[in-house]
């Protein structure tokens, strides 16, 4: 397998980008690269507007191919020359605006620096020029002229192409190095986020040596066709709020205390009246889910550093309010209706099952016109998020119990439905259960342990779901029971033909535990009758079908 540094000729550098030479050459002579951009602004911190040049279509999907080979080949160099640096942590894998900030927590001084124009300065004689000269890659003029042509905008670098970050690293490799070297002779630590460059000390005499420092630091950088930006330079000792990349790192890394507590207020906004605002313009859930995340990102940074167990049960205010987020968005807000069931499996009977019943539950499923399906209704899926703040195991029916706590206040949670009830469940949440209800088995010790009044059990039996809260939208569902049996597992509603399908001369067993040389298990069975559900017979899931159309209609 080729590396981008043995790239010879065009035909193989379009081969390597997975792509055919003829619209490779007419994405880059015909229609030009200029034609396959668009240009919007975000706001800055400042209030001004930052431009993004953003590609789209082929050109997208060339750079995005050439972003994928050059960070390969960059891992190839790491892993053969051992040439990697802990300078750069823009755009790198398992690096991040907090690993940059980490490197000065709980320094005497902190040093930002911010290279002005920083992408546009990035032009496309110096992409060619790197990739010629590079020691690294030396290719030959016209494949470094292609890969400028497919990077650049305008005859620059532009900010919001895909090829962008990593090009930025490569071009900034010599200064990265230059400048480290000036960092260690004044004892300082030195990394780089983009254009942001920032450096910080414990020495007890820096300032006194200052000057000397950013008089070097300003050669080697404008060395560098670059050029500090003035107005976003600062120096900032511990006793002030230092900053880097956003975080404050004073004596460790946080969120601001500002932004934390606007999240918090658009939250309660949303909680209260269904909308709130970012920046004067109408947010999404979304969106406030990204800032939520972002500062759960950095508290979850500190909790590993702390040395202490963290759990559902010990979390801080700021993980607090991100549990109850996530309470509103997923099982109070959801913006269609939810299942949960007891295992994985169940999830792939149900999706088969509408499929091949599409037609009888328009509201439930609808067959698109390519052939596709879009389900109208969602299903729980278990990630380690959930497992942490609601205590959520990956597979089992104890699911049910640690969400439903939080619609009571049971064992000392916080009753988030009780706080959000300002307002009414957008949609249904439906815990659905095997009818097991003789043994001790899932769904009867939940109803016991749910304390479900007799009027709740008698209407589970008849109509197979019933409410769990008054004035909510939570319901518990089961399956329907068999003439000939007490209790039902989701696989009973199959023909005995379909139960007793023989696969690679295996039968199916429905024990956790079994042969696995004479049998095959629920998850097999499950992916099966998925794969082939057109010719299965599913006429038994229907009274289950309509029982979940009916508990979402109630």
């Amino acid at each position: 397998m080729k590396l981008i540094n043995d790239i010879s000729t065009r035909y193989e550098l379009a081969d390597l980008l997975h792509i055919r030479l003829r619209p490779l050459a007419y994405v880059l002579y015909i229609s030009k690269p200029n034609s396959y951009y668009r240009t919007f602004y975000i706001p800055k911190k400042n209030g001004d507007l930052r431009e993004i040049q953003a590609p789209c279509g082929k050109l997208k999907y060339i750079q995005q191919r050439l972003m994928a080979e050059l960070n390969n080949y960059q891992d190839y160099l790491s892993k053969t020359q051992g040439i990697k640096t802990n300078i750069a942590h823009a755009f790198i894998k398992k690096k991040s605006i907090i690993s940059n900030a980490s490197i000065h927590k709980n320094k005497r001084i902190v040093i930002n620096v911010d290279l002005k124009d920083f992408f546009h300065t990035i032009h496309f004689g110096r992409i060619k020029g790197f990739f010629e000269k590079n020691h690294f890659y030396q290719l030959p003029s016209d494949i470094a002229t292609m890969i400028a042509q497919i990077t650049c905008y305008n005859g620059h670098l532009p900010q919001g192409a895909p090829s962008s970050p990593v090009i930025t690293n490569l071009i900034c490799q010599v200064l990265d190095y230059n400048i480290l070297r000036i960092a260690k002779k004044h004892r300082l630590d030195y990394t780089r986020y983009a254009d942001d460059l920032t450096f910080s000390t414990n020495k007890g005499d820096f300032m006194d040596n200052y000057q000397s420092f950013m008089t070097e630091l300003s050669k080697e950088i404008e060395r560098n066709g670059f050029i500090i930006n003035e107005n976003k330079t600062r120096l900032v000792r511990r006793e002030s709020k230092q900053t880097v990349t956003g975080l404050t790192v004073n004596k460790k890394i946080n969120v601001d205390r500002s932004f934390y507590k606007l999240t918090r207020a658009m939250a309660d906004c949303l909680y209260k009246t269904g909308s709130f605002d970012i920046d004067g313009e109408p947010g999404t859930i979304n969106m406030l889910e990204g800032r939520f995340s972002f500062i759960d990102q950095i508290v979850h940074y500190n909790n590993i550093n702390d040395g202490k167990k963290h759990d559902y049960r010990s979390l801080c205010a700021r993980e607090r309010e991100y549990q109850k987020f996530l309470f509103y968005k997923y099982f109070y807000a959801n913006e269609r209706p939810l299942i949960i069931t007891e295992g994985k499996t169940d999830v792939l009977h149900l999706k088969a099952a509408l499929r091949k019943l599409y037609l009888q539950y328009p509201d439930l499923i609808q067959k698109k016109q390519d052939g596709s399906f879009e389900y109208k209704i969602s299903f729980f899926r278990r990630t380690k998020r959930m497992k942490y703040f609601f205590n959520i195991s990956p597979d089992g029916a104890d699911t049910m119990k640690s969400i439903y706590q939080f619609y009571t206040g049971r064992n000392n949670v916080p009753n988030y439905f009780q706080t959000l009830s300002a307002r009414n469940m957008e949609n249904a949440v439906i815990f659905l259960f095997d009818n097991e209800t003789c043994s001790e088995r899932p769904l009867k010790k939940f109803m016991d342990w749910a304390k479900l009044q007799t009027a709740q059990r008698t209407e589970l039996k008849s109509k197979l779901y019933a409410q769990l809260i008054d004035d909510s939208k939570l319901y518990l569902a089961t399956t329907p029971l068999l003439a000939e049996k007490k209790e039902t597992e989701i696989e009973d509603l199959y023909p005995e033909s379909v139960q007793n399908i023989k696969l690679s001369g295996k039968e199916f067993c429905r024990a956790s535990v079994f042969d696995s040389e004479r049998y095959y298990g629920k998850d097999i069975f499950s992916k099966y009758v998925y794969n082939h559900y057109d010719s299965i017979d599913f006429s038994g899931f229907v009274p289950l079908l309509d029982a979940i159309r009916n508990a979402i209609q109630s």
